[in-house]
């Protein structure tokens, strides 16, 4: 089951890159208002149990700045910061401004370190937690400026 998340990211990148009209930006990095779905995973180490947990989503993206909403009432925080996107412009790091200080957030916050492909049009941004038994990826398209 490991391998399958090792993959995942990997197999819905190049399905993502694969669709007809897509049009690559010329800077690679994502800018606008996307629509879709974050998905928490997570493989249980002891007895390889899966959790999921799933929620739609809006990402509006400016030069250095990002706010999410959507249905942010039971899995995912709605919430507002800065980001920044590396050199190589395949991850972006946030920062995200209603991230709790202290103890563990009630919600799953779009916070850290996360690789990302963006095509023009779809945009995966994900991220693995320790011993990549634990996944979240934000699986979204271009829906406005």
């Amino acid at each position: 089951m490991k391998r399958i998340l090792y993959l995942l990211p990997l197999v819905l990148a190049f399905a993502a890159g694969c669709g007809p009209g897509v049009t690559p930006s010329p800077n690679n990095v994502p800018e606008g208002t996307f629509s879709g779905e974050f998905k928490y995973l997570h493989e249980h180490a002891q007895t390889g149990a899966l959790d999921s947990a799933t929620a739609k989503i809006q990402l509006q993206i400016e030069q250095t700045t990002f706010a999410v909403t959507g249905d942010t009432s039971t899995v995912h925080a709605g919430s507002f910061g800065t980001y920044e996107v590396n050199s190589f412009k395949t991850e972006m790091e946030f920062f995200d401004k209603t991230y709790p200080t202290t103890g563990i957030p009630a919600k799953y916050h779009l916070n850290g370190i996360y690789s990302f492909s963006y095509d023009g049009r779809n945009l995966e941004i994900s991220s693995f937690g320790a011993f990549d038994t634990l996944s979240y990826t934000y699986t979204l398209v271009k829906t406005g400026n």
